[in-house]
């Protein structure tokens, strides 16, 4: 029986202890990210509608959160990558260490600048109207709407089409293979696009629902990392829409119902 070999016979095998170790820093780095919003965010944690502060902050804040809630969801992927990788430098291919590296920064650098677009039109919305999002000004069901938006985006063929791009690495990384560091980079952020594409109404709903609040943070957080890690997409898909159906349909009815305190 060969050392990656399990149970003989059962087509088991254990998981390498490299892609074990890749999987916990992922995770203890996503620990961190937790720790620091949650720091970070201290005494802005306000339910609905919290203003997400100047853009230095928003985008320090935003990076560390990013890590804090897809990392999980996003450990298949980079382990997939890293394997591939790793078995090209084995087999004498160009694959410089590092890359995996680079494969992450170019994910977050396609959140990041989701990030800085969202911001900016925020922003707008608030300089234009700024009662646009006060409950007392009917600004509840202008967040309702936004998150009914984003439950409707949910059972698009769009929707579809990038969710089945995130939850299969395989298919990504051989149809995407590209060589060397600018390689890496540039799958990251391809991946990270099409993962904008699959989440991006849900982070929108995460502006909506109060971008500041580690509370709905992590509610978001869940519903990304049920959709892309559950085996049944389709009831994960169809589930997180009616979650969002539910959570707007809530704010409409009671918006000081807990986790939405003015």
């Amino acid at each position: 029986m060969s050392p990656g070999t399990g149970l003989p016979g059962l087509g088991l095998r254990r998981i390498d202890a490299r892609d074990a170790g890749l999987i916990a820093v992922l995770l203890i780095l996503a620990a961190a990210g937790w720790v620091f919003t949650a720091g970070r965010m201290g005494g802005m944690d306000m339910g609905g509608w919290t203003d997400p502060g100047p853009l230095d902050f928003f985008l320090s804040t935003w990076v560390v959160m990013l890590a804090a809630m897809m990392f999980p969801s996003v450990a298949p992927m980079v382990t997939a990558y890293t394997k591939i990788s790793r078995r090209r430098r084995e087999t004498g291919r160009y694959a410089p260490r590092g890359s995996t590296t680079l494969f992450v920064a170019g994910y977050l650098i396609s959140w990041t600048l989701f990030g800085l677009v969202a911001y900016a039109l925020y922003q707008g919305v608030m300089q234009l109207v700024p009662a646009a999002f006060a409950a007392e000004a009917g600004g509840r069901y202008a967040a309702a709407g936004v998150i009914l938006a984003a439950a409707v985006y949910q059972l698009t063929p769009a929707k579809n089409v990038c969710l089945t791009k995130c939850r299969t690495p395989l298919d990504f990384l051989l149809h995407r293979m590209r060589p060397g560091l600018g390689g890496a980079l540039r799958m990251g952020m391809e991946h990270g696009s099409w993962c904008v594409g699959c989440c991006w109404a849900l982070m929108v709903a995460l502006f909506a629902l109060g971008v500041m609040s580690v509370g709905w943070m992590a509610l978001v957080g869940a519903l990304i990392a049920v959709e892309k890690m559950l085996p049944w997409k389709r009831l994960a898909n169809r589930s997180v829409s009616a979650a969002l159906a539910l959570i707007a349909v809530g704010i409409m009815l009671a918006p000081a119902a807990p986790g939405m305190t003015m």
